[in-house]
């Protein structure tokens, strides 16, 4: 560990930019990412587990699946398989990570449930994500974690899913995802930031989403999209005066 507590080699998320991206929707988000060439960062199909959290930052640690063979995975106890990455990596995962699974988009058996999620939540990881299922679904809407899968399923991961490495880079919901990547999670769903870019879209996105909330207002009163949204220079200098009047951290300036 270095003097910040992290793994070597390891960089933690600037806290700013973490909190600005954690004030961006992932639709936001995605627009910006669209500005820089990534056409699709979103995990489609890859949905919230439960209401008991808004949404979550993290730094992508990654887990690959590949199919089992009975011939590696015993079919007397799945629990003692002698396949224990899967637990590795709950107890590997360090504070602000997110854990990732390429489940190849699977739902046939589970990427985790709520005893080794619920460890997960206590070592500081900041949320879990898979294109496949997970198990123990109603306890895991209660946890107050941020879980997000394609599906719940009762069936044990041995029985269809081998963990083949951690930290390499995967697919998952058909968007590459690389250890130390930057996930965003809301209520609709995942984005994946490219942690190359995380520092240049977390403040205009951050910008844009108060923006958009002022132009929200005015279509809910009533006003036509025409010159409103896009905004046309006018709308923004309307904005800046609207911000200059508060006292709250909204950009006064930007736009």
């Amino acid at each position: 560990m270095d003097a910040a507590g992290a793994a070597p080699g390891r960089r933690p998320l600037d806290p700013k930019v973490r909190q600005f991206l954690a004030e961006a929707s992932t639709a936001t988000l995605a627009t910006h990412l669209y500005k820089h060439g990534i056409r699709q960062p979103f995990l489609v199909g890859v949905r919230p587990i439960g209401p008991a959290f808004d949404g979550f930052v993290g730094e992508a640690f990654t887990m690959r699946f590949i199919p089992s063979r009975e011939d590696v995975e015993p079919l007397d106890d799945p629990y003692r398989t002698g396949n224990v990455l899967q637990w590795e990596a709950v107890e590997s995962v360090e504070e602000g990570q997110v854990i990732v699974v390429d489940s190849r988009g699977d739902i046939s058996a589970a990427s985790g449930g709520d005893m080794l999620l619920t460890r997960a939540s206590k070592r500081g990881a900041t949320g879990f994500v898979t294109d496949g299922a997970v198990r123990d679904g109603h306890a895991l809407a209660e946890l107050g974690f941020p879980v997000y899968s394609q599906g719940i399923t009762s069936t044990t991961r041995p029985a269809a899913f081998h963990v083949a490495d951690l930290q390499s880079p995967i697919g998952c919901a058909g968007v590459a995802v690389y250890p130390g990547d930057v996930l965003v999670g809301d209520r609709d769903g995942v984005v994946v930031v490219p942690r190359a870019l995380a520092d240049d879209i977390a403040e205009p996105a951050r910008d844009q989403e108060f923006l958009e909330s002022y132009l929200h207002s005015r279509v809910q009163n009533g006003e036509s999209l025409w010159g409103l949204y896009p905004p046309e220079q006018a709308t923004l200098d309307d904005y800046a005066s609207w911000c200059a009047s508060r006292s709250d951290d909204r950009p006064h300036n930007n736009h």
